[in-house]
């Protein structure tokens, strides 16, 4: 184990051991572990998490899991504050402060890995693919969170599964920390909305799995340059558009925004919330200061052919919850020296958006995700 590499550390048989601590949402190891089996109990294993301690599995894993489902129980038993429409942006961070310190409570269950990542404990499943697809090659034996491996468990399941895109009539298949697209408006937004004339080439601008340049493609552009800067979405993107024998019509780029040159379109359909990302997964959804979403109007005109338009996918949610003001958007337009020339509306049709005990309920009901037709003055 390198010197540097963060660890944990606890008391057993006697003596001190060490092993070698792995978080994929860079959650710092805990400082204080102790050892716990099948004897533990819901209430103790509770307690000592709350207090920051914790618990090394010995016993069976199965039973561990059955632990951590008692001990998200007693998190509910707490009633859960609505959050209304339009609240104050400090009630969402309230929410988020919340949710956070759920995580790191359920996160000090953890499971020891042996180096080719076998967990050694009764009844625990075949794991290697799933930490293979999340962590890359074993690089020797390690501890993570039993929350985090369900989480990789998850979404091996997707990969394997794929996603279903009526708009493809065909599936995707997301990645490890690659987000989803089982938020279908804002892909149909896409489908439906007119083409520029002559549009023989368009940029896809953080194209995570894909999906959207696969959409072009199958609507007949030509040609689609898709960009992204995580490693993780460029391999997904391109696993998925040669499962849909894109891979002719659709060039995959790393880069921070734009690829070099001109299109008469340009989509892009950043993380609708401005905000720090707690995960690999949530960078999807949150944009610090509005990064991206500035960086793309910022830069459209000068990447957009003579006559072309700049499309902008994003939700309303940041209003609704006080995190973006109602005029901002618009105001950002016009800093950019762009005009909305069209704009298509969805409203929300997933699950949660109906969910009444969900505190961002009312939020979401009201939310409105537009495709933006921008084109410069």
């Amino acid at each position: 184990m390198s010197v540097d590499a963060p660890s944990i550390t606890w008391s057993e048989d006697g003596m001190t051991h060490s092993l070698r601590w792995h978080s994929e949402a860079g959650v710092p190891p805990p400082r204080r572990v102790v050892v716990a089996d099948d004897r533990m109990t819901a209430d103790a294993a509770w307690r000592l998490a709350c207090e920051g301690t914790a618990l090394l599995w010995r016993g069976d894993f199965q039973n561990a899991r059955q632990l951590l489902q008692a001990m998200a129980r007693r998190i509910e038993r707490k009633p859960r504050k609505q959050l209304a429409a339009d609240s104050s942006s400090s009630s969402f961070h309230q929410y988020r402060l919340a949710q956070a310190q759920r995580a790191r409570t359920l996160g000090m269950l953890l499971l020891p890995f042996d180096d080719d990542y076998r967990i050694p404990l009764r009844r625990a499943p075949d794991v290697g693919d799933a930490c293979v697809e999340a962590y890359g090659p074993a690089s020797g034996p390690f501890a993570a969170s039993l929350r985090e491996l369900l989480g990789l468990i998850g979404a091996h399941e997707w990969r394997k599964n794929g996603v279903e895109v009526p708009a493809l009539g065909a599936r995707v298949h997301p990645h490890y920390g690659v987000f989803a697209p089982v938020r279908g408006e804002y892909v149909e937004l896409v489908a439906q909305a007119p083409l520029p004339p002559h549009c023989e080439l368009a940029f896809d601008i953080g194209t995570g799995t894909g999906v959207l340049a696969a959409v072009l493609a199958r609507r007949g552009v030509t040609r689609i340059v898709a960009t992204d800067s995580d490693p993780r979405a460029l391999a997904c993107a391109r696993e998925n558009l040669q499962r849909l024998g894109l891979t002719s019509r659709v060039d995959v780029m790393q880069a921070d925004l734009f690829p070099p040159g001109r299109a008469p379109l340009v989509v892009c359909n950043p993380p609708w919330l401005p905000g720090r990302a707690g995960s690999a997964l949530e960078r999807a959804v949150y944009d610090p200061d509005g990064h991206m979403l500035k960086g793309f109007l910022g830069g459209l005109g000068a990447h957009l052919a003579p006559g072309g338009e700049g499309w902008l996918i994003l939700s309303d949610l940041a209003v609704h919850l006080g995190l973006r003001g109602a005029g901002e958007l618009s105001k950002d337009f016009a800093a950019a020296g762009l005009d909305v020339i069209g704009r298509l509306d969805a409203k929300p049709t997933h699950a949660r958006a109906r969910d009444a005990s969900d505190p961002l309920h009312a939020a979401r009901a009201a939310e409105t995700t537009t495709l933006w037709r921008l084109a410069p003055r």
